[in-house]
């Protein structure tokens, strides 16, 4: 009976997470999205903008950080099809002569850059603390569960707001414009740790009275190695989801943060910076200056919102 055990926990340990990840490649989940357009076309907008703001250097006609490539006499040009417009600028440019099209393919990849840590450091430190609380209970699934409550009751934008505050305030000596995406990612993260840790904590609890889990517990197998080895994959589904939507939300939060001055300074413009400078002049008759960064924000937030609310309903079995 003991030979048995570990041999049929051995396979459905196997076969579990290969089960949740394999849910990717799967022909009914590749069939649901080439079958849905809208999904498409989200999927085809999200990876053109990222490819365009990873290869900024390369696709932008100006970088917009280089002083020999800006003059303040370029200042304030309209778009292409405008009254005294320029063609080497076919979004116009800003109030300090920068290529508006170049500023938005390095913002995004400042506002991308921000979305993708914050969401990895707050999916870390999520998944961790929520394997931890629904694995071990008692006494530390009460605390954690208690500061997961506690945080819930202040919106994400506040808390970030908090965080960066504390932040500046505590190293108000160091270089604003060296560390000013980590502060964010640091903020934005901390802010968003409770959804992976209260959805991983109950598929925790589920997982672990099964008897793959069981059994590696029988065997002797360390309760870090379980969780990890075991638990960990069988998890990950709901987490994708998560993480997909908060990378829109971590984007938003940062452009947020950024409108309000408390982001990424002016100097290394995000799509929020870019906002809040165009924002100056909305009303003065340069109406592309803060426009077309929205634009852009809008149009690359609302495709990862789609993807997001794709593989939400993908990957639950209730609505396949």
């Amino acid at each position: 009976m003991t030979d048995n055990t570990p041999t049929v926990s051995g396979s459905e340990a196997s076969e579990a997470p290969r089960s949740a990840m394999a849910r990717f490649l799967d022909s009914d989940l590749l069939h649901s999205f080439l079958s849905s357009k809208v999904t498409v076309l989200a999927a085809f907008t999200t990876v053109v903008l990222m490819l365009a703001a990873l290869f900024a250097p390369l696709v932008a006609p100006f970088n917009p950080f280089d002083l020999a490539q800006i003059s303040i006499l370029d200042a304030r040009i309209p778009p292409i099809g405008m009254e005294w417009s320029d063609s080497r600028y076919l979004l116009g440019t800003d109030d300090q002569g920068r290529d508006l099209l170049s500023g938005i393919l390095y913002g995004m990849r400042i506002s991308l850059a921000v979305g993708f840590l914050s969401v990895a450091f707050a999916a870390v430190l999520g998944i961790s603390l929520g394997l931890i609380s629904g694995y071990v209970g008692g006494r530390t699934d009460a605390i954690i569960m208690r500061i997961a409550e506690v945080q819930l009751t202040f919106p994400a934008i506040l808390l970030a707001l908090l965080i960066d505050g504390i932040a500046n305030g505590i190293f108000g000596n160091i270089d604003r414009e060296t560390w000013a995406i980590w502060i964010l990612t640091f903020s934005i993260g901390l802010s968003f740790w409770v959804q992976y840790a209260r959805t991983v904590r109950g598929s925790t609890l589920v997982e672990k009275n099964k008897e793959y889990v069981q059994a590696a517990r029988v065997i002797g197998i360390p309760a870090w190695i379980i969780m990890i080895r075991h638990v960990l994959p069988n998890v990950l589904g709901p987490v994708l989801v998560i993480a997909t939507i908060n990378l829109a939300l971590a984007i938003i939060t940062e452009a947020t943060l950024s409108f309000l001055g408390v982001g990424v300074p002016s100097t290394q413009p995000s799509l929020g910076t870019l906002i809040r400078i165009g924002n100056d002049f909305l009303f003065s008759g340069e109406w592309w200056i803060a426009i077309f960064p929205g634009l852009a924000l809008a149009i690359l937030v609302l495709a990862v919102n789609l993807l997001g609310d794709w593989l939400r309903d993908a990957l639950n079995p209730k609505l396949r």
